[in-house]
Formats: C-alpha cells, structure tokens, sequence
C-alpha cells in the first residue's frame, strides 16, 4: 500500500476519531479484520470443571464454535490469547507434570483453533522451564513477550512482536508480560531471565515496530493488569505490576490494548499523550469472555487515504455454544483427565472449608500447617487459603480434591526468620485482613466499599496468612500493626524476638509475594534468598497426594493456637461479615 508523508499526517487525525460512523466512510476499498481475544483461561478447554466434577458454562470449546462461525462467513478472523493459561484446571496441571513427555494437550487444542498469537503469563512461567520451553516449540504461532530478556544477551527471551497480514493490512501484536515474577517466584522457575519495566520496554518496541514494520494496525497484549494503583503502586512505581492502562495513557502508537491478570471485566477508552483514542479491553478469565475487536479501514487508493474504524465487544462465552467437532476431537483427553482426578488417595474423617479461615482458627488451614511440618521439619508454619470458597467433603478424597485443598503449584521453602520479622510479618498479614474494631457493631473484616455502597474484602484473601507452632493473639480492638500478642511457642517453650526459628512457606510467599516479608518483616529482596535453607523439588501440591495416599485415613483437627479478643467485639460481627462474603 502506498504511502506519502502528508497521508501521515491526515492517518495520525483521523485514527484519533474510533467511533466515526461507517457512513461517513468513501466505501473505495473497505477492509474488514476481527481480533478476538481470550485471556487467563487457566486450563478451562472443556465445558467442564473436573475440579467440582460438574459441567461449566465457558471454555475453549465455545470459543472455537464461535471463531470458527466467524471464519464460515468468510471473515478476516485474528485469535490471540493472554496468557496465564498452563495453570487451573488439572487437564493442563496432568499435561504438564504427570504426562510431560507427550506433546501438551493445550498446545494441540490450541493450534486445532488456529491461534496466530500468544502472550506467556506468570503462571506459565510457573510451570518452570521444561514445561514452557517444551510448550513454546509446540505452538503453531509466535509465544510473545517482549520485556522477559536472557540474562546475558539482553534480548528477548521470547519473540517480542508478530507481524499479521490480512487483505493486505499489516497488524503489528506486541506481547507484554508482568515484571513482578521476581517477587512471586523461584529464580529457578526463571533461570536466566530477568523482567523490564512495561512502559519502558513498550516504549523501546513500538518505536522499532513504527519504523521496521511500518503497520496499519498496532495491537498490544499484556499479561498484566488495570489498576497500576494495586498493592500500594501508582503510576510512578518502577517496573509497576499492573501498567497496561498507563502504556494506553503513556505510549503512543497504540490502536488497542489487551489487559490480563487481574482478572477483571473492563473496557474504556483511554486518551494517549496526542489525543488520540485507545481502547482498553479485558476479557476477565477462564474463558468466561472474549475480547472481540472489529477493526473496519476504509481506503480510498485514488487519493492514498484511509480511515479507521475501531470498536470491541466483550463476548460472553456461555452464551455461545461448544463446538462439537472441538469436543470429539479431544475427547480421549477428557476422558483420561477425568479417570486421573477421580483416582481415591485417601479418606476425610470430617468436611473442612476455607470459608472458616477468614475468622479466626481453621481446620482447613491447620492440615496444611501439619502436612508444611511434616514435609520441613520446620518449627513455625505460615499458610494461607488460596481458594475463596472451598470445601472438602467427608468421606472418600480424590485427586481432583487436592485442587481444592491446594490451587497452585507452588514450592515449599524453609526459611531463617527471627521471632521480630515473624511477629512483624503477622502484624502486616492482620492489617490487610481485619478491620479495627471499636464495639460490636463494627465489621471484623476489612472491606472496601464502591460508589453503590457494595462492601468488598480490602485485601486479598490468599494473603490472609496465620501462623501454627506458635500460640498468639490477634487484638481487633487496637490499630493495625499493634495487634498480635505472641504467648509462646506451641510446644510450651519461650518464644524470643531475638532468636531464628525455621520456617515452612510456600515459594510465592517466600519470594516476597504479598510484601508479608519484604514491607512486613522489613526484609530485602535480596535477603530473601539468603534466608532459603531449602525447596521441594517438586509442587507442593504433588507431595500433598503422597502424604495422603501414606496416612490413608485424614481427621482434620484445628490446632487453636491463636485466636481473635476481645470475642465479645468480634463474636457476633463474624455472622454479619460471613453473610457479606457468601451471601447467606
């Protein structure tokens, strides 16, 4: 396509105006391109949580019905995905780990529904080299990320950026992911690469794709999310977690962004530095929706003059049906999967729930702490309910049970902490968990309320962290950061502030995720590794399965090392703030 540098000029206006009416258009030359987008799909290929063992409303196989749809008409059809889609459900946790040396499941459903494009996401990168390195050779399409660079080159580690011609349109794709990695995950897990900084590697990119590619259209799909204020950031936080919306308000060159991550529903227009209108569109997660952009140029060759049209539509993907020719294809699969998570380990005395972890003592989290002790010898544990609202029934416990019990793959550390940073990381887990209570009449959880009034936790509930081997108080009548009381050590002996102990934590909180560590105990990064005495080879949730498979019969017991005062404050609060969380 011809181009002349006053045409420029007139492209850079008139791309500025998405929402211009088709009927404003020359109708000369109409290009027509549709970019559809799924993001932290986390294993869901079938309509089918093998987890609860009952069928789901979104997956993979309706995402394809409706590409596939569109291709039948004879579109100009782009799939791309998001990232964070290896960890979740266990069809990929089997494909990764119990079956690895077959070619993987999600690569082959992938390359069957045509993909053009992927961006890895942290959790990808948590399956460790084997299991991504292996994957990335399987794909029929580029695996993007831009800002992961080889330690010792400085080059990406991964492709940056893809080049997509439809009719004769050039689509530039540059893929991002978040440079937190470092702060969640083991170095081993990431070996040999280190993470740049969103808005600066964006920056470095857009302007060699300009100028190498020359595109019509430049799309960027970020494994990273909205809120760039998240987790005490803002938008001047170097290598900042969340920075999709501030490259959309920061960088130009952009006609659409994809956001991922957060797992949140978004989309809005956002002004970049020369007025110029991007969209910014997040399709949620689990292949509940799907980012569909319509991108219409209208090209008028007698004067080499086009316009764009852009709009996006966020899709839900239970409204749409499974493709049964998906479904056929990967059935033998599915059957094998759900024959892997139906295998019986072992048996449950009694039903335990993470619903009861927000309060205060739980049986749910204390057989964590027994199976952290076991596994580490360690003397203090710190666990955390990773899952908002699970449940394991008593009676027979299969496989697909310990997904529950246990929802990522991480490792398990042991560490060297003092009695100081572990009362001071207590202190910081409380302050994000319960709210200062000065009667009755108060809420025991902290929340945050929106504009409508609706109460949400303030913090994150995977980052409510208690403690066991220890026996301790937590005052909600006093401020954050002056509430745990620590009696002593629960075999009996005198807990010291100046004396180390050894502690059991898995490898996202031993990394520094959550800040319990770093913000909390007042420990550097740096020190973090220092302070790792050891780590599992393996996931932590592989050794679970082998705990239980040994002890056979499981009565889940609550420790009751530690509990909240004053209880005439907090008693009759907690079934206020339990119907708010689980609307009962």
């Amino acid at each position: 396509m011809k181009r002349r540098n006053f045409v420029k000029n007139i492209l850079a206006i008139s791309a500025s105006l998405p929402l211009l009416s088709f009927k404003s258009f020359n109708m000369g030359n109409v290009k027509k391109v549709r970019i559809l987008v799924t993001t932290d799909v986390h294993g869901a290929v079938y309509p089918f949580d093998f987890i609860n063992n009952i069928e789901e409303s979104s997956s993979l196989a309706q995402v394809h019905y409706y590409a596939e749809s569109l291709r039948k008409q004879e579109l100009n059809v782009i799939l791309c995905d998001n990232g964070d889609i290896l960890q979740g459900q266990p069809v990929v946790y089997y494909s990764n780990f119990e079956k690895p040396n077959q070619k993987h499941v999600l690569a082959r459903v992938m390359n069957y529904m045509k993909y053009d494009s992927g961006t890895i996401g942290n959790h990808d990168i948590e399956t460790g080299h084997e299991v991504y390195d292996k994957f990335t050779k399987e794909l029929n399409f580029p695996w993007l990320a831009a800002n992961a660079l080889r330690k010792d080159t400085k080059e990406p580690y991964f492709q940056p950026y893809t080049i997509i011609e439809r009719e004769g349109l050039k689509i530039a794709i540059l893929g991002l992911i978040t440079p937190a990695i470092p702060k969640w995950l083991p170095e081993a897990i990431w070996e040999g690469m280190e993470f740049e900084d969103m808005l600066e590697s964006a920056k470095k990119w857009v302007s060699i794709i300009l100028e190498k590619e020359k595109p019509d259209f430049m799309l960027g799909i970020f494994h990273a999310g909205i809120n760039y204020n998240y987790n005490n950031q803002n938008a001047q936080t170097y290598k900042n977690e969340n920075a999709t919306k501030l490259i959309a308000e920061q960088i130009e060159g952009f006609d659409v962004i994809i956001g991922g991550h957060d797992h949140q529903l978004y989309k809005e227009w956002v002004t970049n530095p020369k007025g110029k209108k991007v969209l910014v569109i997040d399709p949620k997660n689990s292949a509940q929706y799907l980012a569909d952009i319509k991108l219409v140029i209208d090209l008028d060759e007698e004067i080499d003059f086009y316009r764009k049209k852009i709009s996006g539509d966020l899709i839900k993907v239970s409204e749409i049906q499974s493709d049964k020719d998906f479904l056929k294809e990967f059935l033998p699969d599915f059957e094998e999967v759900k024959k892997y998570v139906s295998k019986e380990i072992g048996y449950f005395t009694k039903s335990i729930s993470t619903r009861d972890a927000f309060f205060g003592n739980s049986e749910f989290i204390d057989l964590l702490h027994q199976i952290q002790f076991d596994l580490s010898k360690a003397q203090i544990s710190l666990a955390s309910p990773l899952s908002f609202d699970a449940e394991i029934r008593k009676g027979k416990v299969c496989i697909r049970d310990m997904f529950k019990l246990y929802k990522f793959e991480n490792l398990l550390y042991t560490l060297k902490l003092s009695g100081k940073e572990i009362k001071d990381y207590l202190e910081f887990s409380y302050s994000k968990w319960f709210a200062t209570m000065e009667s009755r009449k108060d809420s025991m959880l902290l929340y945050e309320v929106d504009e409508k009034g609706n109460k949400s936790l303030a913090g994150q509930f995977f980052n409510f962290s208690s403690a066991a081997g220890i026996d301790y108080e937590v005052d909600v009548s006093k401020k954050a950061g002056n509430r745990v009381k620590i009696l002593q050590l629960s075999n009996g002996q005198e807990f010291n502030e100046a004396e180390f102990y050894t502690v059991a934590v898995n490898s996202y909180r031993g990394n520094g995720g959550g800040n319990h560590l770093t913000d909390g105990s007042k420990i550097s990064k740096e020190d973090l590794t220092s302070r790792i005495l050891h780590s599992t080879e393996k996931d932590l949730r592989f050794y679970i399965i082998k705990w239980i498979e040994e002890k056979k019969v499981i009565e889940p017991k609550a420790f009751n090392n530690w509990k909240v005062v004053p209880e005439a404050y907090w008693k009759k609060a907690k079934y206020k703030d339990y119907d708010i969380l689980f609307n009962k």
